[in-house]
């Protein structure tokens, strides 16, 4: 592996990595890198409480009555004001789609329960569950086959 450091105060910063594939080195380097460019965090809102949620205490980014909500460490609910799919940008290479409409945090995943139906959720730390479809539950047992 190499690596090459140019300093130039007269540049624009940017980082290029060449890799053959994904890997754990590349996710950490992904996260590192979106943490220093200022988005580590999301404002939620509840009641009349806002508030800074940092992506390390979200569990898991879901629709729930139509709104885009976040569910914390404690399992507290907060409103997003973003879109899901403008979220999905944002958020480091650890929240993974676990169906069409919910992110989930997979640092945060305790458990995935398969039921009688064949369905499987996921059960966060919090004791949140939610529902993980057939094609992407298909694309976690890839990722997890590659590590």
């Amino acid at each position: 592996m190499k690596y090459k450091l140019i300093i130039d105060k007269h540049a624009e910063e940017g980082v290029v990595v060449t890799a053959r594939g994904p890997s754990a080195l590349t996710r950490q380097i992904e996260d590192l890198v979106r943490s220093f460019s200022g988005a580590d965090s999301i404002m939620g809102y509840r009641e009349d409480e806002m508030r800074k949620l940092a992506f390390q205490e979200i569990e898991c980014i879901t629709i729930l009555d139509r709104k885009v909500v976040a569910i914390d460490t404690r399992g507290s609910h907060y409103r997003l004001q973003d879109r899901l799919r403008d979220l999905e940008v944002v958020l480091p290479s650890y929240f993974i789609r676990i169906n069409k409409s919910a992110l989930a945090n997979e640092h945060r995943i305790a458990r995935f329960d398969a039921s009688f139906n064949g369905g499987v959720d996921a059960v966060f730390q919090c004791g949140y569950r939610e529902y993980v479809s057939r094609r992407c539950f298909a694309e976690i047992r890839r990722r997890y086959e590659g590590v």
